[in-house]
């Protein structure tokens, strides 16, 4: 580009990171609006900008007809015929055809201020909107991505943030409870979403998502980032503690060891960046008592059964001294392994399972003694029988095995 016009257009253009074939489009669309304001005469005005000249060229469409009923848009075959022979010779007019749109030029200079301050509100407004729309596409498709921001101001609890030439805002919903920060703070957070506005398109950040514990981890552990160990699940209280399920593709290759690292280096720089939040890693298991039993770390549990598969509901039971360390403060460990393991769970103590075992076998043996007390005469008569000293062992045998009737049976035979 030669002309200071079209060099303006490439300097626009680069800082607001769009394409000058966007500006040019917003400068002609622009002159066509001030156009018609100027010459109000109904006419099919058209712009086209002139990269020799650097100039935009304003024209008036004319169809091509046999009968003019509308001078401003129409223009007789004859006429128009006549027009380009003086300009082009016979040849060129000899073509024209009905249907034809011809093109008129129009004089640009005698716009005004007026029509140029409305240009320019025009190519503002379109360069925006472009802008806009470029920074709603770029960053849609990197949610989930990790970003780092400066903090700029805070609006209402929620923080304003400086990511690259844009801002964002990480809400108060999405702020960790054990972190706080002052302007021009660095803070790592990850793209949850990218909503659309008035004012432009907004950037919600987040410190809560589980997908910041996960891109945290790719990028501390090379295993997880060449995809030698897989992180299958990931649950968070963000700021107390959070959970994460890891499967090792490569026998070789231990997945917990692995996102540890060597005296725990790897998993303390995590630990660091999240303000200290606890984080229990777990291997994952596709047998699902295996992996509740994982997911309950670090308790020890004793054993666990499936209570109802169709519901994903599950009893574990631990030893009374591991039983608040099972559940957690306020419930959370067993809170983050039923989120991480996609299974309702039951803890009990041994105490507790051994008196509920207790009283279930009490509420049978008191059904069983009811079921005596209906046929009293029948248990005496055997009970006379078994004490016979007279009796055979097989007769006695017989008697306790078949019951009631055979008791009776054998008492009529002797």
């Amino acid at each position: 580009m030669s002309n200071p016009l079209q060099q303006t257009i490439e300097a626009l253009a680069k800082e607001k990171g769009i394409e000058p074939d966007v500006v040019i489009s917003a400068i002609e669309e622009a002159v066509a609006t001030a156009s018609r304001k100027y010459y109000k005469t109904g006419e099919n005005l058209k712009t086209r900008f002139n990269l020799e000249t650097g100039q935009v060229d304003l024209f008036a469409l004319k169809q091509v007809v046999q009968e003019v009923t509308n001078p401003a848009m129409e223009i007789g075959i004859d006429e128009a015929r006549q027009m380009y022979q003086q300009l082009y010779g016979d040849e060129v007019a000899n073509s024209i055809e009905l249907g034809d749109e011809m093109e008129f030029p129009k004089p640009t200079e005698v716009l005004g201020r007026i029509a140029a301050q409305t240009a320019k509100q025009v190519i503002f407004q379109k360069v925006r909107e472009a802008e806009r729309e470029n920074i709603f596409a770029e960053y849609n498709q990197r949610i989930g991505e990790v970003v780092t921001g400066t903090v700029k101001r805070f609006e209402n609890g929620d923080i304003i943030l400086e990511v690259g030439r844009v801002e964002a805002v990480l809400p108060r919903k999405e702020q960790s409870r054990a972190e706080s920060y002052a302007p021009s703070d660095r803070v790592r957070t990850v793209i949850k979403g990218v909503n659309r506005s008035a004012k432009g398109p907004q950037i919600v950040l987040s410190r809560t998502d589980p997908a910041l514990l996960i891109k945290l981890f790719e990028q501390e552990v090379p295993e997880i980032y060449d995809g030698t160990v897989m992180i299958r699940g990931a649950v968070r209280e963000a700021g107390d503690r959070a959970k994460v399920a890891v499967f090792s593709r490569e026998r070789d290759v231990a997945p917990v060891g692995a996102c540890v690292g060597m005296k725990g280096t790897r998993v303390q720089a995590i630990i660091r960046e999240l303000r200290g939040e606890k984080i229990d890693i777990v291997e994952w298991s596709e047998d699902p008592v295996q992996l509740v039993m994982n997911a309950l770390s670090p308790a020890k549990v004793q054993r666990v059964s499936i209570v109802d598969d169709r519901d994903r509901i599950m009893e574990v039971v631990v030893e009374d001294k591991q039983l608040s360390l099972a559940i957690g403060k306020k419930g959370q460990n067993v809170r983050l392994a039923a989120k991480l393991t996609g299974w309702r769970i039951d803890i009990k103590s041994e105490e507790e399972k051994r008196r509920e075992v207790e009283a279930e076998f009490g509420a049978l043996g008191g059904e069983a003694a009811g079921d005596t007390a209906e046929e009293p005469a029948a248990l005496e008569e055997a009970a006379a029988v078994l004490e016979d000293e007279a009796a055979a062992p097989e007769e006695a045998a017989a008697i306790a095995e078949a019951g009631t009737d055979a008791g009776n049976d054998l008492k009529a035979e002797s």
